[in-house]
């Protein structure tokens, strides 16, 4: 009931709180600007986590410690590697980036493809901007309600917390029982560890643009990453993040507003950090020599397929998969790790909720200290 009242709202609430940010924002050149150093700071974070992920996979070695025989074909040993593909065709990018212009954006919406939505809301919100604001009010008033009444939805649907975390875990532990973790533990154990260094580097980024200690930010966002580990879906706990951010952090609502959905769809660093290690793991079982192209190929893909992944639970399976066949690993190694993917899968959306917090609280403290100077600026210019 919780995760079916949560994405019912999503979208709408994706949609008005998009619009809002914008209208909240009516300077193009500050939007302009936000939106660049969300960009880089994803992109950064992003590549960063997977080869993290990379690093400890390379010198912990999970792969050794897994004998793959089993998923291996005795008779189909010479051609059992895949053909590294290596990064796509120049051909294909015109063809995929006209895929993420909805075509009809209603029938994205009941799809549930968050960055086609995103994109019409942020086409919508601009065009409004630009027509007189008699016009536009009527919608904007419209939008605001809806906002206000999703949230209000929210709030009902936070009542069941406590009972859904505690219901979605235990459903865990029962279908994958302890022998499937402790088969993979050293696995498990290596994406865990990147995730806390990740974890830990977002925390000390955040202590440092909000000015607080790190017990006082973790305090504010514990609920909020509970929350995310146990639905395995940035989409479904985007509108709690929404309050956090404002009313916990005090981000600004033009801000929080844009960069919240916006982070939820293309701020994977948690997902890359685990494509990092699965990668190396799988290439580990599989005796699969990776160069230095390989490894460039994993980072620049997992930022990538990151940046256009749905945020549902299971999505890193799907962008796994793609890397794999890049760089030649068998798809065959898809079915050893699918038993242990879903709580990696509810850990790394904590990392990845925690990075679209950061996100915001970046942004807030750049655009703060780039209107000061310019402000210190002006005055020393009216002095003179």
């Amino acid at each position: 009931m919780f995760l079916a009242i949560i994405q019912m709202i999503v979208v709408p609430l994706v949609i008005a709180s998009i619009v809002m940010g914008l209208a909240a924002n009516n300077n193009p050149e500050a939007m302009k600007k936000n939106g660049m150093i969300a960009l880089i700071f994803i992109i950064i974070s992003t590549a960063l986590a997977a080869a993290i992920g990379i690093f400890l996979a390379l010198n912990i070695q999970p792969g050794h410690f897994v004998d793959a025989t089993s998923l291996i074909d005795p008779n189909a040993t010479p051609t059992i590697k895949a053909v590294a593909k290596g990064f796509p065709d120049a051909a294909e990018f015109p063809n995929k980036v006209s895929a993420l212009i909805p075509k009809n954006p209603l029938a994205s919406m009941a799809s549930g493809e968050m960055l086609q939505v995103i994109l019409f809301a942020a086409v919508l919100g601009v065009a409004l901007l630009s027509i007189p604001a008699q016009q536009s009010k009527p919608l904007f008033d419209l939008l605001g309600a809806l906002q206000e009444v999703s949230l209000r939805i929210v709030s009902w649907a936070m009542l069941l917390a406590p009972l859904a975390v505690f219901g979605l875990i235990t459903r865990l532990v029962a279908n994958l029982g302890l022998n499937v973790l402790t088969g993979m533990a050293i696995y498990m154990a290596t994406v865990l560890l990147g995730i806390i260094i990740m974890a830990c580097l977002y925390f000390f980024v955040a202590t440092i643009t909000l000015k607080q200690r790190f017990k006082a930010v973790f305090v504010n966002v514990r609920e909020l990453l509970l929350l995310a580990f146990s639905t395995g879906s940035s989409a479904a706990v985007m509108p709690l993040t929404l309050k956090v951010v404002e009313d916990k952090l005090k981000i600004k609502p033009e801000i929080s507003r844009f960069l919240v959905p916006l982070g939820a769809t293309i701020n994977m660093t948690g997902t890359a950090l685990y494509q990092g290690v699965a990668t190396v793991f799988l290439a580990q079982v599989f005796n699969v020599d990776l160069s230095i192209s390989s490894y460039v190929f994993i980072v620049t893909m997992s930022v990538a397929a990151s940046i256009g992944s749905p945020a549902t639970p299971g999505a890193g399976i799907i962008i796994l998969s793609m890397v794999l066949e890049g760089v030649g690993i068998p798809s065959a190694g898809i079915a050893l790790i699918l038993g242990v993917d879903r709580i990696l899968d509810m850990c790394r959306t904590s990392v990845n909720v925690l990075g679209d917090v950061v996100t915001c609280t970046v942004v807030q403290y750049m655009t703060n200290n780039i209107n000061e100077k310019q402000e210190d600026k002006e005055n020393i210019d009216n002095i003179v």
